[in-house]
């Protein structure tokens, strides 16, 4: 039977239940919070933040982050952000998909969704302390399921699965024993050897090979998505998924607790310099000049 779930997409907070028992559930999200911040971000790279990612880089980068968009549903306002108008109707549905991801994580509907695009056998590992584990105890769990399948290639997340700390994809290549290259931008394969493109700092580019079997964490933008049809949603239901408790994992002791999360305390405005090397030059020493005693 399908579960049925209620969205509240609030102006400040949103929240996504499910009903179970009889009784409504509020489902954690990935960060491990019952309430998601009513927010969408854009990182200067293009990618898209949604939630506490997104509101945890509002101070920082204020010009691409988006709150309380609610407030101007159904009116003229759009957001500018890299020459794109966005309707308050499209950055909701941001906030919506994030809800929705959420709630899919929650009942294992993004492996069968995957089954349906084209898996051929899915592993639901679960774990309802998930939200506790810091990278470490992750990484050992996905590294206990791969051990002895023998994968040539291992496609993770960059950061989601982890609250942000980037390390879970990097921590299993290690814990396995393969090769490894992170922030993929571009991946091709040819002949057992991998070309990954990799985003550097200030948006260069940098180009790694790697032999198999080895292990990438992507960026947002590096597939062109494929939706199931319904033939293939048919056959999904054929197909196998493993349901693994974590306790039958032995999953690794916790090595870093995370204690608390906070915005970056506010501060001034800042001040952003465009031009030549010479003439950026002359700028940072005028202004060193005059608004500081650094220079005399």
């Amino acid at each position: 039977m399908a579960k049925v779930i209620g969205i509240d997409l609030g102006t400040t907070n949103s929240v996504v239940a499910v009903m179970e028992g009889g009784k409504p559930q509020v489902i954690i999200n990935t960060e491990g919070s019952r309430l998601t911040p009513s927010v969408a971000g854009f990182t200067k790279n293009g990618e898209r933040l949604v939630g506490e990612l997104a509101k945890r880089q509002a101070v920082t980068n204020p010009d691409r982050t988006v709150v309380s968009i609610k407030r101007e549903m159904g009116t003229s306002h759009r957001v500018r952000i890299d020459n794109k108008d966005y309707t308050p109707e499209e950055i909701s549905g941001m906030i919506l998909q994030k809800l929705k991801g959420d709630a899919e994580r929650y009942l294992g509907e993004t492996i069968k969704k995957a089954l349906a695009m084209g898996c051929d056998r899915g592993v639901h590992v679960q774990d309802p302390t998930a939200l506790l584990k810091d990278p470490w105890q992750i990484a050992g769990i996905i590294a206990a399921v791969a051990t002895d399948k023998g994968f040539d290639l291992i496609f993770t997340g960059m950061q989601s699965q982890d609250r942000g700390s980037a390390q879970v994809g990097v921590l299993v290549a290690e814990l396995l024993g393969i090769s490894c290259a992170t922030t993929l931008v571009g991946f091709a394969y040819e002949d057992g050897t991998v070309t990954a493109r990799r985003e550097l700092e200030g948006g260069i580019k940098g180009v790694v090979k790697l032999k198999l079997p080895a292990l990438v964490t992507c960026q947002l933008g590096l597939n062109v998505p494929r939706y199931p049809t319904l033939p293939n949603i048919m056959k999904a239901k054929k197909k196998e998924l493993v349901v693994i408790p974590v306790q039958d994992l032995l999953p690794a002791e916790p090595i870093a607790e995370t204690t608390k999360f906070y915005p970056p305390a506010r501060k001034g405005s800042g001040l952003v310099l465009e031009g030549d090397v010479p003439a950026l030059v002359d700028q940072v020493i005028g202004i060193l000049k005059e608004k500081t005693t650094i220079l005399r």
